[in-house]
């Protein structure tokens, strides 16, 4: 919500808060935004969180502060430059929203031509959209298949120039061995997180397990997985870069007999034919024969739109960045800021500016505060407690993107990063915050609702050279909130 002041009498006797609509009226606003209220149960905590010996040597930065009045309740280290690891995607989900709105959606079409039931010049075309999956190109294809095609003439043509080239966001290549879907690239046309999966079916024993890939059309298989009577899973993956931009897997190993759907996960790393193949396997497997090949292409081609794919909004798409903290869905909304609002190609570089600029704009930066990536993931941004709990307060009073923001973070104790965490004080689900994870740095930062007739309190915590005492952050910072919290609704 967003608090208005009233008018303040002569005699100053009172000032009004004007709420948005279906707000509680609220206590005066305190003269500054920058005031301190005294709050001497958070300051302790505080002291102590910073004091505790576990946390010898770290760099931590924490700021408590009262959403509506702005009143600083506790802080310290406030403008520490820090990595807040994963609350980097606070500004992202907060800038998407206030730039591209919670209302925008990805569209991926395909256009051609169909004449006589033969399709040509066939273009799969995307703008960003981070949801895209093996089901919606299947979709696409019995589209296709009920505008009378019967048969694909010609290549099939992957249309990439909503992004520019540039496939590994920003600090992603610290890490160019990961094989891990965590760490997979971005295109305008992805599919499947622009991750292949490796499917391994048992069969009896002493029979070959049956291997399979999604989506297919991708990968290469080498070598055989047995079945065996009884054990653990054993099964070897080996990726690799193959011909045309596709990928080489030799597989090895066992499974047992009595084990379920065994599955494996690893990014691609060229991404920009992956769906260009998947949708090529879905077009034969639906009976459609393509004569052609795969390749990238697109801008100047013929025919309309054939078949059109639209993303759930990107309201609802948040949820994967805010709730499961997922670093591809971050890496392609942060991009296509660029690529909607300013120009195409989308550039990860013309985002981070965007956003840097916005932060400006708003008032929501600090010294030091660095924007390079949207997801937070390795050593890349940086940011101060101070910076964290005014993007927050700024999201909490803004009505154009209060409640979509305040909706796609976790709930304490009950669903995504945070599930597991203030399992104690959940029922009244009053814990709404981004946790932040690297290997040297653990951050939360959100809200701490209150009951009727109390406010709602913004909190960042963010710790930097805590290698091998993650544990201990977090700890210590879900005893700060869990004292908010109790403060709060005692």
């Amino acid at each position: 919500m967003r608090a208005r002041a009233g008018m303040l009498s002569l005699l100053g006797l009172c000032a009004v808060l004007l709420a948005g609509s279906g707000a509680r009226s609220e206590p005066p606003a305190p003269p500054s935004a920058s005031a301190t209220a005294r709050a001497p149960e958070i300051e302790a905590a505080v002291r102590a969180l910073v004091g505790d010996h576990a946390l010898k040597n770290a760099q931590i930065g924490v700021v408590v502060m009262d959403c509506d009045s702005g009143a600083i309740l506790a802080q310290s280290g406030e403008h520490v430059v820090l990595n807040p690891a994963s609350n980097a995607k606070l500004y992202t989900a907060a800038a998407a929203l206030a730039i591209l709105h919670g209302s925008h959606r990805y569209q991926t079409t395909l256009n051609g031509t169909i004449k006589s039931g033969t399709a040509t010049n066939l273009v799969l075309r995307g703008h960003g959209d981070p949801s895209l999956e093996t089901k919606d190109l299947w979709a696409l294809v019995q589209e296709l298949k009920r505008s009378g095609a019967r048969r694909v003439e010609g290549d099939i043509t992957v249309d990439q120039k909503f992004f520019d080239e540039q496939t590994t966001p920003p600090a992603f290549e610290q890490q160019p061995n990961e094989w891990a879907a965590f760490r997979a690239p971005v295109s305008a046309v992805a599919i499947n997180e622009n991750t292949v999966t490796l499917t391994v079916r048992p069969q009896a024993a002493g029979v070959n397990a049956i291997v399979s890939f999604d989506p297919p059309g991708f990968v290469d298989v080498e070598g055989t997985i047995k079945t065996a009577e009884s054990g653990a899973d054993n099964v070897g993956l080996d990726l690799s870069g193959g011909n045309k931009r596709r990928l080489s897997a030799k597989v090895s190993g066992a499974v047992g007999a009595d084990s379920r759907l065994v599955r494996y996960t690893r990014r691609v790393e060229d991404p920009q034919l992956l769906a260009g193949y998947a949708l090529k396997a879905a077009l034969e497997e639906s009976g459609l024969k393509v004569a052609g090949e795969v390749k990238l292409g697109g801008q100047a081609t013929k025919g309309g739109v054939l078949a059109r794919h639209e993303s759930e909004p990107l309201s609802t798409l948040l949820y994967a960045l805010g709730k499961s903290s997922d670093n591809f869905y971050a890496e392609m909304v942060f991009k296509s800021i660029a690529a909607e609002a300013k120009s195409r190609p989308g550039k990860s570089q013309d985002s981070a500016e965007m956003v840097a600029r916005w932060i400006d704009k708003n008032d929501l930066g600090d010294t030091g505060v660095v924007v390079k990536n949207g997801s937070g993931l390795f050593d890349a941004n940086r940011t101060t407690a101070h910076s964290l709990a005014k993007l927050l307060r700024w999201a909490w009073r803004d009505p154009e993107i209060h409640s979509e923001f305040v909706s796609q973070l976790a709930i304490g104790g009950i669903d995504g990063t945070l599930h597991r965490r203030f399992r104690d004080i959940r029922a009244h689900r009053s814990v709404r915050a981004k946790s932040g994870t690297l290997d040297d740095a653990i951050a939360l930062s959100g809200y701490v609702l209150g009951p009727p007739g109390k406010g709602t309190i913004a909190f960042s915590i963010v710790f930097n050279k805590v290698s091998g005492r993650g544990a201990a952050a977090r700890a210590a910072a879900d005893k700060l909130v869990e004292l908010i919290h109790d403060r709060q609704w005692r």
